[in-house]
């Protein structure tokens, strides 16, 4: 089959690779028909994710029809339409057992390797490094689906294309997961860092939990367009604007009531100096992540607000306001997405009309064009917003 491979900083490529077999009785063999490249993946295009390894196959939000199952997966057939969910979970483990689907004890094999750097493991992820789990990701014709039993979303309404469900493996739980993260009350302002994909998501999922207004933060013109346009986001661009400053003008000195991380590890800023020597350290590896976003978060946030990061983050960062967040009163909510926990009632809310995620899709190629649309996507050319690929 074909596979989109990794080969190091700034270089992947299509290449022919095995078709992946039946491993376990759990697993299940699906035939890829459309998924996408996410945001996170420009952190291990970039390379700030350790633990990948030459050939890795990427991609984390697929979607297609189950082509073969092993025989312990009784809730699927041949020929069934599905989602894939980016988290993998055995639905047997104490988190699990609690809905707690991106904390599985289970389903990463390389656990040792996510608990030397981060104290514990969570979830095995599909195409996001050998710390967490190896796994062949699903830019691919056919992906391998391990606990098929408990993660693949069954869509069964054949009036739903591909293009208004498939973000239900990834980024419209992340964003609903952010903004309920929050503890958004009546009459708050939520102010979302970041209007990619999963700040798209966001700003709409904030809306949908009663959020009174919504600022968006970004420099991207068709990003903040987009919020303007289908979030109905109020926005600040960075560039020409101070953060800190004009939310202390827009709401009257007090600051946000909640605010959203939807950037992660490879923020931006224009003339700061912390941005800046984020930068450098990454430059010389000195440094994975560039935490700008969550220190001006921190900073802005009203007193006894919340901080949400749904952004991905890979390693350690200095310089974080820890006196500023602990004086202030904040609770910061973080974690990768429960996605199985979700996806059931977003799918619910889709087929009700209440949100079409296909209106964030700006480039569909096929999967021989992914080496340049992860390009685009990266350097924000051609007003690319979200690549959809098609095996």
């Amino acid at each position: 089959m074909k596979a989109l491979c990794w080969y190091g900083t700034g270089d992947v490529r299509v290449e022919t690779v095995p078709d992946p077999k039946i491993l376990n009785s759990r697993d299940a063999i699906v035939k890829i028909t459309s998924t996408a490249i996410c945001g996170s993946d420009l952190h291990l295009f970039d390379g700030y994710m350790p633990t990948m390894e030459e050939g890795d196959i990427l991609g984390h939000e697929p979607m297609g029809v189950v082509a073969e199952v092993g025989k312990d997966v009784k809730n699927l057939k041949v020929g069934d339409r599905v989602v894939v969910p980016f988290t993998i979970s055995c639905g047997e483990c104490f988190f699990c057992e609690r809905e707690m689907y991106s904390l599985c004890d289970n389903s990463n094999p390389n656990a040792a390797i996510a608990r030397a750097a981060m104290g514990h493991s969570p979830a095995g992820l599909f195409g996001f490094s050998h710390m967490l789990g190896g796994y062949a990701g699903g830019q691919a014709e056919y992906l391998r689906v391990p606990f098929a039993d408990v993660g693949p979303l069954k869509i069964e309404n054949d009036s739903l294309t591909d293009e208004q469900v498939l973000f239900l493996s990834d980024i419209f739980p992340t964003g609903y997961m952010a903004a309920e993260n929050c503890g958004i009350e009546k009459g708050d302002t939520v102010a979302v860092w970041g209007c990619g994909p999963v700040g798209q998501m966001t700003i709409q999922s904030a809306w949908m939990l009663g959020a009174e207004r919504v600022i968006a933060m970004d420099m991207v013109p068709e990003r903040l367009a987009m919020a303007e346009k289908h979030g109905k986001a109020e926005t600040v661009n960075f560039q020409d604007e101070k953060v800190y400053d004009r939310l202390m003008e827009m709401t009257k000195g007090r600051g946000p009531d909640r605010c959203v991380d939807a950037v992660g590890a490879e923020a931006h800023a224009t003339g700061s100096l912390d941005s800046a020597l984020d930068a450098a350290k990454a430059a010389v590896y000195l440094g994975t992540d560039r935490p700008h976003v969550i220190r001006e978060a921190i900073m802005c946030c009203r007193k006894g607000g919340t901080v949400s990061i749904p952004g991905a983050y890979v390693g350690v960062m200095d310089k974080l306001p820890l006196g500023a967040m602990m004086n202030k009163g904040l609770t910061i909510k973080t974690g990768q997405t429960h996605v199985q926990h979700y996806n059931k009632p977003l799918l619910k809310k889709i087929e009700a009309g209440e949100i079409d995620p296909s209106f964030i899709i700006t480039h569909r190629v096929k999967l021989d064009d992914a080496p340049e649309a992860y390009k685009t996507f990266r350097d924000h050319e051609d007003g690319c917003i979200k690549v959809v690929l098609k095996p």
